[in-house]
């Protein structure tokens, strides 16, 4: 066991975040490709201020939330920030991260990162009920929505039962084992899912210039659907 062990979190870990990152700077370049083939010169007068400060308002969607999904946007939004703290920022991360990149990353202490692993564990179950049980949710929902959730719930589960022996009723290694080929599962989904806004965030954000869309027709169609006090 030990051995799988090694080899996940080595060569397997390596290929997988490869994969990852090869997959996000692939998307980036589409993305940045089909602007420039679309606008060309008529990018120089695109209002760049406006339109990063827009995006930039959705780093905390006060004024975006959408009447009758609220309580869905919100956990939606506090589980992102552990989903990134977590991974990236745990004590025990931050020696691999080292070893495989070479960043030296500030660390967040374990009771911190359990009180983080369990507040995220509890946003991805109250998401799927959202999507389970809420019809509007339910509606747009579909089987890749709810896997998701699922493949990002594994490695924080098995993560804090390998770091916590008295409530893991599993042999260690076994739980070590499946929270690394776990995580390492996640990182090859990131750029061939819904996963991939990680880097798409901002394109998704600048419908008026990357979807060519009429000046307010965003608006007008979240009003349609939503009601007229949505905006985006």
């Amino acid at each position: 066991m030990e051995q799988w062990i090694s080899f996940a979190k080595g060569p397997l870990f390596a290929f997988a975040f490869l994969v990852m990152v090869l997959g996000l700077i692939r998307l980036v370049i589409i993305q940045v490709y089909s602007l420039i083939l679309q606008k060309g010169r008529r990018l120089r007068n695109v209002p760049w201020k406006k339109i990063a400060l827009e995006a930039t308002s959705w780093a905390v969607p006060v004024r975006h939330l959408i009447p009758g999904t609220r309580f869905f946007s919100v956990t939606s939004y506090l589980f992102h920030i552990g989903v990134l703290t977590v991974p990236i920022l745990l004590t025990d991360h931050i020696a691999l991260w080292e070893s495989f990149l070479g960043v030296n990353l500030p660390a967040i202490g374990h009771r911190l990162a359990d009180l983080l692993t369990l507040f995220t564990m509890a946003c991805i179950i109250l998401l799927f009920g959202c999507r389970l049980f809420i019809p509007r949710l339910k509606s747009m929902s579909k089987f890749m929505d709810f896997a998701l959730l699922g493949v990002i719930f594994v490695p924080f589960a098995s993560g804090y039962l390998a770091s916590h022996p008295n409530v893991n009723p599993f042999p260690w290694e076994t739980v070590m084992l499946v929270h690394i080929l776990s995580a390492e599962v996640l990182f090859i989904a990131v750029p061939f899912t819904k996963l991939s806004h990680i880097v798409l965030f901002f394109f998704d954000r600048i419908s008026q210039l990357h979807w060519q869309l009429r000046p307010g027709a965003g608006d007008r169609v979240a009003e349609a659907l939503f009601g007229k006090e949505t905006h985006v």
